[in-house]
């Protein structure tokens, strides 16, 4: 193909794709071991559009490493509803997940990743590959840029992914999200399952008077939305579209390139969350990068350091959430019924609080395993939604 009109760049160590915080955090860590990096952004401003439900983790928020200026709110726990009237209240007592606005948090991570050397360049899509050398085109005009190493942090519809013809996640998701004026208690997301089969709808609080409600699936999304957001009367202040993907590619690097957050799939598939795994994900691809180039080889085998890295990290916990997220597929509105029920037991709640984690949420099966009792009494169902619930609610 003819590519004059191109001009070329000098080569960089590595290049990422996307300055979300995922590959902002790939860009500093790049840029903290030395290495030469440009970060490049489709789109003119540094996290806008939107496409997330803005509720972090204390881990994920920890992971961002920024300041406090983007948080709006702290949640203690959660309430889950069900459309057969089950209620059940998880009051942690203390600060579990901040509700940040992902425009600041995001500029503040480029910034960073800016600061300590990293050179982005946004308005600018690639639109072909060829070897180690992308084309893009954007305010700048076309330009050829080389790399020695590609780190692929564009979001769940990954250019460089599909450029490149890797076989991508198992499922997807559409997400559908808007921010209404209406009274809430600030301490509490809500979760409602059965508004969601698929997955789950849920209540996110801003302040007292503001809310983000939204819906994850994959048939009818938008109509079952609508349906969702006639329990919240109010007027509309913003409206979200996005995708999750859930389930990791089977392979997540190849030719000089590594696929990180959503882009490799890396999604929570308990709650569709991207950031704490994505960044753990981009900080393993930087240190595959900084090893491959530290002793020039740049062969398949050498980047497969970094699927080692992000599974010895966070494999286990993904492959276990994956089977829960096929679960979540069997159970209807009497499922989920009978689980909340069971999930109301005493000792249960007192377990779930001491150890419920977001992001790891094997970490209160291990508690449970030590009380058998609550197995036999519960059975199958206690241990499906133990894993479920506990993943997207704290």
């Amino acid at each position: 193909m003819n590519n004059r009109g191109a001009r070329r760049q000098p080569e960089y160590d590595v290049v990422v794709v996307g300055a979300g915080p995922v590959g902002s955090a790939a860009a500093l860590a790049c840029a903290e071991y030395g290495l030469s990096t440009l970060c490049i952004e489709e789109h003119g401003t540094i996290g806008y559009p939107v496409q997330c439900a803005g509720l972090l983790s204390q881990n994920a928020f920890h992971e961002c490493e920024v300041s406090g200026k983007s948080v709006l709110n702290e949640v203690s726990g959660a309430e889950v509803v069900t459309d057969s009237g089950n209620h059940l209240l998880i009051n942690a007592g203390v600060t579990k997940a901040f509700v940040v606005d992902r425009g600041i948090l995001d500029r503040e991570m480029a910034e960073r990743a800016a600061a300590a050397g990293a050179e982005f360049r946004l308005k600018t899509a690639v639109f072909r590959m060829e070897g180690n050398r992308l084309f893009t085109r954007g305010v700048e005009g076309h330009q050829e840029v080389s790399y020695k190493v590609l780190i692929a942090a564009d979001g769940p519809r990954s250019s460089i992914a599909r450029l490149r013809g890797m076989k991508r996640a198992g499922f997807y998701l559409a997400g559908v999200q808007a921010e209404i004026i209406c009274e809430n208690d600030p301490l509490f997301v809500g979760v409602y399952p059965d508004a969601s089969p698929e997955f789950f709808a849920w209540r996110i609080p801003i302040d007292r008077k503001r809310v983000r409600i939204g819906l994850a699936g994959m048939t009818r999304v938008k109509e079952k939305f609508f349906s969702f957001s006639q329990r919240f009367p109010g007027s509309s202040l913003d409206f979200v579209l996005g995708t999750i993907p859930i389930g990791v590619m089977p392979v997540t690097y190849g030719d000089r390139a590594m696929y990180v957050g959503d882009a490799g799939g890396f999604a929570k598939p308990t709650s569709g969350g991207g950031v704490y795994t994505g960044i753990r994900t981009a900080r393993h691809a930087a240190a595959t990068a900084h090893h491959c180039i530290e002793n020039s080889v740049f062969d398949d085998a050498s980047l497969s350091r970094y699927e080692q890295l992000w599974k010895q990290d966070i494999g286990k916990e993904l492959e276990q959430g994956l089977l829960m997220f096929r679960m979540r597929q069997t159970l209807g509105p009497v499922e989920t019924g009978r689980l909340v029920r069971a999930l109301s037991d005493p000792e249960i709640l007192d377990i779930i609080r001491q150890y419920g984690d977001m992001d790891r949420p094997a970490s209160v099966m291990k508690e449970l395993l030590k009380k058998p009792a609550l197995y036999r009494q519960s059975g199958m169902l206690i241990r499906c939604g133990i894993r479920m619930f506990t993943g997207y609610t704290l």
